[in-house]
């Protein structure tokens, strides 16, 4: 739980520190992704982070039936591993979003159009946290190159996709997958 309290503080603090040139990268790096959207693309990016929750649902579900059918315990407790990180990062994210409040790029850029307009605060990314925790999760229980690959390629789709559809800033992106991946880390207790 220390790493947990210290992964907050440095999120926390870095959100406040340097704010202003980071917020000129976040709103340059937006103005030009949403620049160069296409009908195809913006599809695709929403598939991606419309089906991320289904993902992190489905990856400790599959693990959990898998190794209830070849009664592997080891798989068991990876499902646990898998699904507590992914839930214990989700809280994290609440709080953290609840104290820090920064509001979407959408509305502090007048200059910003988002694809759609999520109505909860931007710091950190909760679906790039989420998707980064399962993936680190994951691969930490499995590293394997062919669980390494899909983890990380799916992860970063996700933290790209919130950037493309004009619903997270660049540094709610970074943020976002730090939160995740350390708690990933820290909870690696839980693994077999």
């Amino acid at each position: 739980m220390r790493i947990q309290f210290l992964m907050v503080l440095l999120v926390v603090t870095s959100a406040t520190y340097g704010q202003s040139e980071i917020q000129k990268w976040d709103d340059y790096t937006l103005e030009y992704l949403e620049a160069h959207r296409t009908p195809g693309q913006t599809r695709t990016m929403l598939f991606i982070s419309n089906t991320n929750d289904y993902v992190n649902l489905a990856i400790p579900a599959g693990l959990l039936v898998a190794g209830i059918i070849d009664h592997n315990p080891d798989m068991r407790q990876n499902a646990l591993y898998v699904a507590s990180s992914t839930a214990t990062t989700a809280l994290l994210n609440i709080l953290i979003k609840k104290i820090v409040k920064r509001p979407r790029p959408f509305i502090t850029n007048a200059h910003l159009t988002a694809v759609y307009q999520p109505s909860s605060y931007s710091f950190p990314s909760g679906h790039t946290s989420a998707a980064v925790s399962s993936a680190t999760a994951l691969i930490r229980a499995y590293p394997k190159w062919y669980v390494i690959v899909p983890s990380v390629l799916w992860s970063g789709a996700v933290g790209y996709s919130r950037m493309y559809l004009g619903v997270h800033n660049p540094s709610d992106v970074i943020a976002g997958a730090a939160l995740g991946a350390g708690t990933a880390f820290g909870l690696g207790f839980l693994r077999p």
